[in-house]
């Protein structure tokens, strides 16, 4: 662009980091009964799934029939893959397309209510802050971020714009997490202290991991309509090589979180909310199954990760144990299954336990069958509202429209609970035993990991550091 941007004119400029302008006041904060207009950056994969919930008013799974919303509509599309870009823009024939989210927004701002962010891990701070600078809305798909300084930045942002925010892990809107709060709250769970987690992944034989042949991955040529510069974004610099597009990049930890990172908010969201734990004091690696001659930054293939929470309040401490790549905590009698999932959570109490699966939708307490269905029968009082349909994209877009509350998964419960997770990405990564001082956001046992509290970026993807006066 040859002239400097609107969008690199309000975030460079001395007004904003003093905090004169209030940027939230260039649109209205809500659209009270009226449409609104979405950008979506990051058309395919998880970006699809998004798009489609967004706006989608019914969906019949037997005839596939999908009834839009009226009140959605999609004004603009961005990918840095012109091929996805094309596909998808059929869908929408009167959106604009672009491959710089930057440009968007400049072209764009008058126009756009609402950005939804699909992007991989590392790019999502960019593209949100980028937006909310502007005023936007914002839906991110989870994790929020990248890093904890990132997530901590995007709390501040969303309060100082104004702007309705949400972290897109859809189990949060169910009226299983909601159940389960529920009962912990009115101690039919009795004090929990002790919680289990796991998932079958990372799956290296599927589409969301692969292990390179060496590291650094060897240049190969990058495809016809990817732009690869923009793809990296704010990440350093390296060849293209095709184990990181399409997908595969969440298992590179400079880009992605690995299994923990993708799932945790999903999986531990029903813990962190219902005893609500905050940051770990301590996060142990008990085991760690590492990729042979492959440096800290490829996934692992399995491990275990043990979790301590201080007390919170009149809570007690709590020990959380994550297990993936085909770890799974020892099975119990008293779980009355002859075999534990693929995935799923279980929260230990000391009067009844309860599991999920790996989302909270179909939350149970641990009981036989039959009392469990006259448990149901006789039902329990519901303290906390419920979601129409128990669907998180209608809450972001009813919100907008001034039709509901500030959606349950904001970004200021949302960093807590990806950084919850990121403290354990950080621990599984270095196979060392993280002690987090959560007020001050450092390790305090190995000095040397703060520098992954805040990761360096490129030239000219800085955001959000004049939030920190």
């Amino acid at each position: 662009m040859k002239n400097i941007s609107r969008r690199n004119f309000l975030r460079t400029s001395g007004a904003v980091a003093a905090g004169a302008i209030v940027l939230p006041n260039l649109v209205s904060c809500t659209k009270k009964n009226g449409i609104v207009n979405l950008a979506i950056v990051g058309v395919g994969g998880r970006g699809s799934g998004n798009w489609k919930g967004l706006i989608t008013e019914s969906y019949n799974k037997q005839t596939k029939e999908r009834v839009l919303n009226p009140n959605v509509r999609v004004v603009a599309l961005c990918d840095v893959d012109a091929n996805i870009l094309a596909g998808v823009s059929k869908t929408f024939p009167e959106a604009k397309t672009f491959k710089d989210f930057r440009v968007m927004l400049d072209n764009m701002h008058k126009d756009i209510d609402a950005v939804i962010v699909s992007t991989p891990d590392h790019t999502h701070f960019a593209v949100t802050m980028a937006a909310m600078e502007l005023g936007k809305h914002v839906y991110v798909e989870k994790p929020l971020a990248h890093n904890i300084w990132q997530l901590r930045t995007l709390v501040k942002a969303a309060k100082h714009y104004g702007v309705i925010n949400q972290l897109g892990n859809q189990g949060h809107a169910s009226d299983g997490i909601r159940n389960v709060k529920e009962w912990y709250d009115s101690g039919i769970l009795g004090e929990v202290k002790e919680v289990h987690a796991w998932f079958n992944g990372p799956d290296f034989k599927g589409n969301y991991f692969v292990k390179p042949d060496a590291y650094p991955p060897t240049s190969q040529p990058v495809p016809e309509g990817l732009d690869w510069d923009l793809w990296l974004g704010p990440a350093k610099e390296r060849p293209f090589n095709k184990c990181y597009v399409p997908r595969r990049w969440r298992g590179f930890y400079e880009l992605g979180n690995a299994e923990l990172g993708d799932w945790a908010c999903h999986t531990l969201d029903t813990p962190y909310w219902s005893l609500e734990l905050g940051s770990p004091n301590v996060v142990e690696p008990i085991l760690s199954v590492r990729n042979e001659g492959m440096p800290d930054k490829i996934v692992t293939d399995s491990s275990v990760l043990k979790f301590e929470f201080g007390q919170r309040g009149n809570k007690a401490p709590v020990t959380l144990n994550w297990y993936e790549g085909g770890e799974k905590p020892e099975n119990r009698p008293e779980w009355l299954t002859k075999e534990l999932g693929g995935n799923g959570m279980i929260m230990v109490g000391e009067k009844m336990s309860v599991m999920t699966g790996g989302r909270p939708n179909d939350a149970r307490l641990i009981m036989p069958k039959e009392e469990w269905q006259a448990f149901k029968k006789k039902g329990w009082e519901q303290s906390i509202p419920r979601i129409p349909e128990q669907n998180q994209y209608k809450e972001f877009i009813n919100a907008i429209r001034g039709e509901g509350p500030m959606p349950g998964s904001t970004f200021e419960y949302g960093a807590g609970l990806t950084e919850m997770a990121l403290v354990g990405v950080m621990a599984q990564r270095f196979d060392k035993r993280i002690e987090f001082d959560a007020k001050n956001m450092k390790v305090t046992n190995h000095p040397e990991l703060n520098a992954y509290i805040k990761e360096p970026v490129r030239k000219g993807w800085a955001y959000g550091e004049n939030l920190w006066g």
